[in-house]
């Protein structure tokens, strides 16, 4: 007890903080805004992963487009042409972007969460 019994306590109170949290925690959005080191990490980390997918991809691009001249040497015959490039090349291509874009949008959606800390 203050010996004084006229001190009382005081509340003091103002308007709510948004944004900067004072316990010295910075959320990833921050660290990425003020062009921080941890923030470029994070960005980093997202274009690596969207990198590798892409090489992902072209890798089997390649693998799949590059052998065709050869293939169409060993066989002249027309028909063996269009049925490869119409069925052999063009339903793994769709495929291929298929996978392609699914995979770098849930990279960018996993940024998302970590960045939005959800």
């Amino acid at each position: 007890m203050p010996q004084d019994s006229t001190e009382r306590r005081v509340v003091v109170t103002g308007p709510p903080r948004r944004g900067r949290q004072t316990s010295g925690y910075y959320r990833p959005r921050t660290e990425i805004d003020e062009q921080t080191t941890l923030g470029h990490t994070y960005v980093r980390s997202l274009m690596r992963s969207q990198l590798r997918a892409a090489l992902a991809a072209f890798a089997v691009l390649v693998l799949l487009v590059g052998p065709l001249p050869l293939v169409f040497a060993v066989a002249p015959d027309a028909r063996l042409e269009w049925a490869v490039l119409g069925f052999g090349v063009y339903v793994p291509l769709v495929l291929l972007a298929r996978w392609y874009v699914r995979r770098a949008e849930r990279n960018e959606r996993d940024f998302v969460r970590l960045v939005e800390d959800r």
